[in-house]
This record gives structure tokens, sequence and C-alpha cells, in this order.
């Protein structure tokens, strides 16, 4: 059958997959809970009859702020076959910033995940207010379940007629944007965007009914919403991890063949992997960076010659076998988007078998823009890929990548000025990235047009190649480069403080108190000397000629990363503005 519409998922799942046990997955009291298609489709409908029954009806937005879960997608689907528009939040949102979007999408109805959430959202949220978790006090999503049970008779025939009216190119949700580079605002997505985008990305991923899928990402974010979208087209089995600390166990649990992740994710991994390394002794750790020396210099289809392949399939055997193991056994590709990808570890990873399918894309554009394919001609490492079907793009003269396609949102919500601003008279989807066509075929990303910076002399500087070439330092856990309207390019660094216990250890220095750590000489010293080495690849404007080590950890709950990881600069810069000052305005030696 033909998807044109996000509810017609649930018809494929009858026709297609009927009799598929475990559709949808995820832990209950630490036991994973199995949902078949035919629970997710009963339930899916019983919601739209309970949301009927309260009054709810076409139009009618409804916020979803929750963990990853099975109920989830009963709510979306709920929505999306009675034409209700989706709004799903992240849950590390401010009350402010809740508040914020229920005025402005006028929302009608909020189901959050648990009590804390529930606790901080009482206040400003409306009347039909429902939890997933059971929380004393509050209505439960199952009551809405339970309601449409009860109103089946009534309320079967409105959406069966609702679901022959809704057209591929009417809207399904309202996607307010992480706000990285400036304000949320409200990306508007039809059927039409995010299933074209899923068919496509499902012919890219090529998951199989009898395979699993583990659901890592936030699924409110529009890149794991499309990965759950490919991989109920596919057939495949979703399992949802508990949260990221759970990542390793439910790797080991579920043993998927595929999942979805943001290039930080894999820095923690292989940074784990490195600092297991430099523990072992003897020939077991010559062994290990001799297979990681290989790894770091792979070449698709055998362009190093049969002698390299012949030494990667030892490594393979006794060394990377080990990393496919850690992840489950069974992992086949990971699809990675959200920021720039390093490409030591896209290479390092293919190397071992694991292909990561480096993708770029927006929520503005469902997202896949480009992707890399799992094999030739369609793949080169170091892009991003190859444009996925349907969708087009040109480089404009001032090397802004512009897009075009089915995959291209409706608009902003309720900001006609900003929409016409993104999307010009002949139907380019402005991105605000700088690129080229490899080839005429492989797009690259150069720089983020937002999040360039000009130094006092007129150059320009993309801050976050050089951030990504820093990072591959272990001791590094992340940094922000810093230089506009300045002299020279500098840095904010924070430590991975579990490499500096070790390292600290190995020295004989105290690790008692993160405050004292970051200003210890010696640390000062480790860190120009790591600084030094990385400027040697770097052009002169681009060496970071100064930096501060601060003692904090950067994360999404504190407020410095988005909910994908991404830095958040005015976030830092508000926050070490006194730190960004000592450094320009500091009299003394560059480095």
């Amino acid at each position: 059958m033909e998807v044109t519409r996000t509810f017609d998922l649930l018809e494929r799942y009858a026709t297609e997959f009927s009799n598929k046990p475990d559709a949808l997955a995820a832990k209950v009291n630490r036991k994973w809970v199995n949902y078949s298609t035919n629970d997710y489709i009963e339930a899916s409908n019983n919601v739209s009859y309970g949301l009927l029954a309260l009054g709810l009806d076409s139009g009618d937005k409804v916020a979803t702020i929750t963990n990853n879960r099975p109920e989830w997608n009963f709510v979306d689907m709920a929505l999306s076959q009675t034409g209700m528009i989706h709004v799903p939040l992240f849950a590390t949102l401010t009350k402010e910033g809740y508040k914020q979007i229920f005025e402005h999408a006028e929302v009608k109805a909020v189901f959050v995940s648990d009590a804390k959430l529930y606790e901080q959202l009482k206040p400003i949220a409306p009347a039909l207010f429902f939890t997933f978790d059971a929380v004393a006090n509050a209505r439960n999503w199952s009551e809405v379940r339970d309601l449409g049970k009860d109103n089946a008779e009534q309320c079967i025939a409105h959406v069966m007629a609702t679901k022959t009216q809704i057209k591929a190119t009417d809207p399904v949700t309202l996607i307010y944007t992480s706000g990285t580079t400036g304000n949320s605002k409200g990306v508007l997505l039809s059927h039409q965007n995010l299933m074209s985008n899923a068919i496509a990305a499902a012919s890219v991923f090529q998951l199989k009914p009898d395979q699993r899928y583990l659901s890592i990402l936030p699924i409110c974010h529009v890149g794991e919403r499309m990965g759950s979208y490919q991989t109920q087209y596919s057939g495949c089995s979703i399992y949802y991890a508990e949260n990221l600390a759970s990542i390793a166990n439910d790797l080991k649990d579920v043993q998927p063949h595929g999942f979805g992740a943001v290039p930080r994710i894999l820095e923690k991994v292989f940074d784990k992997i490195i600092a297991k390394g430099h523990k072992l002794t003897g020939v077991k750790k010559k062994l290990f960076f001799w297979a990681l020396d290989l790894g770091l210099r792979y070449k698709h289809d055998g362009e190093n010659g049969w002698w390299y392949e012949f030494q990667l399939s030892i490594a393979n055997k006794i060394i990377f076998s080990k990393w496919r193991e850690a992840m489950g056994g069974n992992v086949v590709s990971i699809g990675i988007g959200g920021a720039a990808l390093q490409p030591r570890l896209e290479r390092v990873f293919w190397a071992a078998g694991i292909k990561l399918l480096n993708m770029y894309g927006l929520t503005e554009t469902s997202p896949i823009i480009s992707i890399n394919r799992q094999q030739s001609p369609d793949l080169r490492l170091g892009s991003v890929g190859a444009l996925i079907k349907d969708v087009e793009v040109k480089i404009a003269a001032d090397g802004e990548i512009l897009c075009k396609g089915p995959n291209v949102m409706i608009g902003y919500y309720k900001d006609e000025k900003a929409t016409s601003q993104a999307i010009d008279s002949e139907g380019w989807f402005h991105t605000g990235d700088i690129g080229v066509m490899d080839d005429g075929k492989f797009l690259r990303i150069t720089d983020r047009k937002k999040e360039l910076f000009k130094l006092s002399n007129g150059k320009y500087v993309s801050p976050q190649s050089i951030e990504n070439i820093f990072k591959e330092s272990v001791y590094i856990d992340q940094l922000m480069v810093i230089g506009e309207g300045e002299k020279f390019t500098s840095a904010l660094i924070t430590l991975n403080f579990d490499e500096m216990k070790s390292w600290c250890a190995q020295n004989g220095l105290p690790f008692n108190d993160l405050y004292k750590l970051v200003n210890m000489p010696e640390v000062s010293e480790l860190l120009t000397g790591i600084v030094k080495g990385f400027n040697k690849s770097l052009s002169k404007d681009e060496q970071v000629k100064r930096f501060k080590i601060v003692p904090d950890e950067w994360t999404p709950v504190t407020g410095e990363l988005s909910p994908t990881l991404k830095l958040k600069r005015g976030v830092l810069v508000d926050k070490y503005t006194d730190l960004i000052n000592e450094i320009f305005n500091k009299d003394g030696a560059e480095i």
C-alpha cells in the first residue's frame, strides 16, 4: 500500500506485519514489555476516540513532553489520524519556555512522562493535562484510552471520515527548534514532509522485519522521529532505551541492528574504548593500538590495497570484534546527524565493520537533505553523502546550501516574515549552512553561516571545524572557540574528568577539587601542549592563541548544550563573560 500520511503506517502494520509481537518495546520496572502491532493499532485508535470524547477535534494542538516510550507513539498516531497537530517538546526546557510555547501554539492538551514534569507544569498547563507514569492526583493517559474504548461506537465513523479527508500536504506536527543560534521558532511540517523523507531513508538503512532498532535520541527531535517512521515502514522492531546512561546495558539487552546517534555520543563511546586500551599491558596493548592505527587510516572499497585489507581482517577478528560485541553484536549501521562528525571516528568505526551513515539536514527539511549510503557509488567518507531521493540542492553565490523538495516545511508557525526569509520566491529553502558539492554529487559542509565570526583583521573563522579537531584529545570534553571582533582566536575548554583523574594518578597529583584542578600549573602545561599540537594543522587565524579551562561539565540539564548536545553559544558567552573578557583584555604572551 502507498504510505503518504503518518497514520498510514498503522494500516501498513495491519496488512504487512500483522503478527509482529514486538512492534514497540520499553522497560517497565526493569523488564522489557512488548507491544504487538495489534496492541499499537488498538491503543492508537482508542486514544483517538478518547481525545474526541474530551472535546478536541481537527486542528487542535496537543503537546507531549516525555522520555522515549510506546505511549508517545500511541498519542502521535491518535493525533495524526484525527487531524490534530502534535507539538512534541524536549523535557529540558524551563517553565517559562514551556509557557511561551503553550501560548504561541495555543496548546489544548498536554501529556507528560512523570511526576517531576507534572509538578513543574501544573500551574501553566491547560485543563486537559495527563501523565504517562502513575502520578498521585494526576489524570493518567489510560483515562483517555479507556474513555475511547467506551466511546468507540460513537467516534469511529468520525475518525474514518477525517482520515479520508486528510491530504498528504496537510500539517501534522509543530516542532519548536532548539534555539542554539537564536529564539526558538515553530516549524510546521506536513505528512508529506515527514513520510517522503522517512520512506527514502528506509531504502538507505534497509532494516528488516526480523531486526531491532534501539531508539536513543529524544523522539521529539525530528531526526529520531524520522528514524521511528522509517523503522516502522520497514517493519523493524523499535526498542526504547531507558536513558542515555543506560545505553551500554540496553545495547547488550536488545542487540540492535541499528540506531541513530549524534556525534557527541560516539565521541564518548570512542573515549571509553581508548581509555580501556590504555589500561591494557604488553602484547594486548600493542595489538589494540596497532588495530586502532589501521582503523584511523581506513578507506572504503579497498583503496588502501590488499596488504592493508589483510591486516584489517586480522584486526577485525582480534580487536574490532570486541567493539561490535559491546554494541550488542548485530549493529550494521548507525545514522549520524545533528552536528559535524569527526573524520577519525567515521574511519575507525567503518574499519570496525560499523557503518556510520553521516547525514545532513534541519528540522525545516524533515530532516534529511543528504546521507551517505552503505556502499558505493553513493558513499564518500568525509562528506555528508549524496542527496536523498526527491530532494534538490544548489549552492548559492555566497556558498549557502539551498534545498528544494517534498521535505521542505510548510513554514514557521505564525511568522510569515521568517518564512519568506527562509523560503525564497522560487521555493528554495535557505539552510544557513555553507557547503560544496564534491564531484557534483557529495555534499560537504564547510561552515555554519550563523556561527562564523570575523576577527578584527577581517578574516572569517569557522569555530565548529576547529572544535572538532581539538576534541580528538581524550583530555578535552568540550570546547567553544571564540574571537568575534578580536585580534586572535581563543577558546573555553572543559576537561574530560575521568581521563584527568587517571592522568593525575599517573603523575602523583591530587584529584579532589575541580576548581583546584583547572588551576594547577601541571594541567595548564598539559593543555598548552595539546593546543600547540593541534594548532600546527590550522591556519594562522584559526590557531587558538589563548584558552581558559572551566571547572564545569556542559550538559542539556545545566543549559550549555541543546537537547541534541550542540553548544548553546549565546548561553556560554553570557555565563563566562568575565573569563572571556580576561582572555582578550589581559596582557601577556599568546601560545
